[in-house]
């Protein structure tokens, strides 16, 4: 049962979701139910082993090679890479193997039965080596890989002298934990159709940023923008998982087309997909804090290191924000953060929704626990304490001025989940109960919302607001719909700049040969920076028709109309276009300044009850209170948090990715264990308002906020529920005995 209570002051027009019913009906059609005519199923072979060398492929004696499309690495034409923020993952391997499941042969054929028998019969012969697995220790010398340490990136930041603090700290606290890979289980696997259109390549697929498939591709297959054309089709769900790695299964999708007559299609079934796409990183993150006797924070140190798998990917974007996060919502004069993201011979970590904070979140939300209980305090009270305040400034020196009230937004969450009646209540449940303990446990965090430093200037990012003749308007923007409301968030928006009706509003589907590139649709940025833009672009398009800002309804229809009786031009365009709200300085070098032009912050508390015969860990009751500036659409926004506050629950109690020798093993949905509707509990959610004056209509972002507190929560409420403190995650009955097994020690 979800949890629904209206706030308040909440989005003037909350319109329904324009593509809801389409969903709802089966009318859909995703990359899958597309009609191509004749046309070949794709095939991937792969890898067998983790680490070595190719020496041979062998194809099974009764292979006809005449009935096949067949391509190696030498069929590559341009680089042999998937690029996005590295050259180091080749398309296909050519004779170094680094992880299990890498690409080494790519083949098409119209029966996909003929694909699937192929796949597992043809031999990929190797000389193997010994694959390195272990991202917490440094590798001895026969394992480097990458660089001279498989270091894929190293951060430092650094604020006042926290040796002296630390030295000077009547009371040091010590904690390390751990966090597990996630698997992102969107409704829709990976999949791609690519096929030659007038001599353009034209990939459709399902995919969170076509401009990243583009950069891929272009390089891969050395051609211009102009013969690559990249269109994202209805996509089943991403959370990340959509985001690099759909360039991978595009490249090969239009490696095999360029090589047939006939478009191909190259869609993963589920157990693929789970074993060979990108997971969340495993962290390992240890803090040593220095704190008064009263638990104020002096000086904090901590190291976070990351599994970045086999190559780069987007690793090193993932630990800045862990690392950027990772000293919390709170004030410290003292803070040194090492962070490093290294090489294993895994399959390749990638996005996932909350990018790293996730793991810098549930660390130190467990270490101010820990504070707490040295120190014989309240752990709520210790988070009070140390809540930062405008005024002061986070781990990079960013002044906090945005005007939040953290402390108001705690307090919140501590009334509508009637902590103190709980705690009570439990005290008197736990001690006549023999069989279950109940506890709450808080989090409070906050989450930079769009690209980091100067990540949106680098993009330049541009919205096209277009007036057509019959007096409707399109919005031309790459982000991308996915679940989370993008088509009815940006009509909103332009029918309310222009003031018309949501229904003469379109949104043109993401392009590359049609849209101008609004940047990806990650990083929280999608409402916020491409919403604001999407406003920007109205506003163009009321000047370039000759009327005033405050030009609103039928007269903008009208002016449109009669703009097109006077010119011989297909549409008027307006655009919007990215410029940097003022005071933003990021030095990338030195990791100072402001991170984010603005944070969202929220509040969440965790009701749970732990069996003592199983271990298995029930959520009772969870309450979300979330600060995300300007809420837009509150059904929209409400699902958001319900919906993260769910993966959370996941990643906290319940998915574990179960490895051996780096590959995943438990591919199937019967044993990689997700919430259902019975694992979910009622989730109550609010929203306290401070509109960003950047953001559209005054928003900050949304999506990946509600993920990052159901983990620490969760653990902090089975802490005080058996007495315990959870140090890593996924908190599985099996976890939790050899937990209380130590503690019984």
């Amino acid at each position: 049962m979800l949890g629904y209570r209206r706030t308040g002051n909440i989005g003037p027009m909350d319109i329904m979701r324009r593509e809801g019913l389409d969903k709802l009906s089966g009318r859909e059609r995703y990359v899958d139910d597309l009609p191509l005519g004749p046309f070949l199923w794709g095939g991937t072979v792969r890898s067998p082993i983790a680490r070595g060398r190719i020496t041979e492929i062998r194809f099974p004696t009764d292979f006809d090679r005449s009935e096949w499309v067949i391509v190696d690495a030498s069929d590559i034409p341009g680089r042999n890479s998937i690029y996005l923020k590295a050259h180091d993952q080749p398309a296909l391997a050519e004779t170094d193997i680094r992880h299990i499941h890498e690409p080494v042969l790519l083949i098409a054929h119209p029966s996909r039965a003929a694909v699937r028998k192929a796949v597992s019969e043809i031999e990929v012969i190797f000389e193997p080596a010994p694959p390195w697995l272990d991202f917490i220790n440094d590798p001895p010398a026969e394992m480097i890989q990458h660089g001279k340490d498989n270091v894929f990136k190293r951060i430092e930041i650094s604020k006042g002298d926290v040796e002296t603090a630390l030295a000077g700290a009547p009371i040091v606290v010590e904690g390390e934990y751990q966090t597990g890979a996630q698997e992102h289980v969107y409704l829709e696997t990976q999949g791609m159709i690519a096929h030659k259109e007038g001599g353009v390549m034209v990939v459709r697929g399902s995919m969170q940023c076509p401009f990243y498939v583009e950069k891929a591709l272009r390089s891969l297959l050395g051609c211009t923008e102009r013969e690559l054309r990249i269109v994202q089709t209805p996509t089943g769900g991403g959370f990340g998982g959509k985001e690099e790695y759909p360039s991978v299964i595009a490249a090969h999708a239009a490696l095999l087309a360029a090589n047939a007559d006939r478009p191909v299609k190259l869609i993963y079934e589920r157990a693929e997909d789970m074993a060979v796409t990108t997971k969340r990183h495993p962290a390992r993150i240890r803090h040593r804090t220095g704190v008064t006797e009263d638990g104020r924070l002096l000086a904090q140190d901590i190291s976070v290191r990351t599994d970045g798998g086999a190559y780069v990917t987007l690793s090193p974007v993932v630990l800045s924000r862990a690392c950027i996060h990772a000293a919390g919502p709170y004030a410290c004069d003292h803070v040194r953060i090492v962070g490093e993201s290294v090489l294993t011979n895994r399959v390749p970590y990638g996005a996932f929704r909350g990018f790293g904070n996730p793991q810098a979140c549930f660390a130190f939300e467990r270490q101010m626990d820990a504070i707490a209980r040295r120190l014989g305090l309240d752990p709520i009270e210790v988070r009070r304490r140390n809540l930062i305040r405008d005024g002061q400034s986070t781990a990079t020196k960013q002044v906090i001025q945005d005007g939040t009230d953290r402390v108001a937004l705690l307090d919140r969450a501590l009334s509508v989940a009637d902590v103190a009646g709980k705690r009570a209540a439990h005290a008197t449940f736990n001690a006549v109960s023999s069989s279950t303990r109940r506890g709450v446990g808080v989090a409070m965090y906050h989450h930079g919302a769009g690209f980091t430093g100067a990540g949106e200037v680098e993009m330049d990012s541009r919205v096209h607001v277009v007036g057509r003749k019959d007096g409707t308007v399109e919005v031309r923007a790459a982000s991308t719909e996915m679940g989370q409301g993008t088509i009815t968030v940006f009509t909103q928006l332009a029918a309310e700049r222009l003031g018309l009706p949501p229904e003469v509003v379109l949104i043109a589907p993401p392009d590359t040969h049609g849209v101008p590139n609004s940047g990806p649709t990650v990083a929280s940025r999608t409402a916020m920076i491409v919403g604001h833009l999407v406003e920007l672009g109205c506003d163009d398009l009321r000047r370039r028709i000759g009327l005033t800002d405050d030009a609103r309804g039928p007269i903008v229809r009208d002016a449109i109309v009669a703009w097109h009786d006077e010119h011989d031009e297909d549409v008027v365009v307006g655009e919007g276009r990215y410029v940097p709200p003022p005071g933003i300085d990021w030095n990338e070098d030195t990791y100072e300044g402001s991170a984010y032009g603005t944070f969202c912050w929220a509040a969440h508390v965790a009701e749970v009850e732990v069996d003592l015969r199983t271990f298995g860990v029930r959520v009772l009751d969870y309450v979300a209170v979330q600060e995300v500036g300007t809420v837009l659409n509150e059904v929209l926004a409400r699902g958001q948090v319900q919906g993260g506050v769910v993966q959370g629950i996941g990643w906290a109690l319940l998915e574990e990715c179960v490895e051996r020798e780096g590959a995943m093993i438990n591919t199937q949905l019967t044993n990689y264990i997700i919430p259902t509707s019975g694992d979910v509990p009622p989730i109550r959610v609010e929203f306290l308002q401070t509109p960003y004056p950047y953001g559209a209509q005054g928003a900050k972002g949304l999506g990946e906020l509600p993920l990052n507190g159901p983990a620490p929560a969760l653990t902090s409420a089975v802490g005080a529920a058996l007495g315990v403190e959870p140090t890593a995650i996924p908190l599985t009955p099996e976890r939790l005995l050899e937990l209380m097994a130590t503690v019984a020690a």
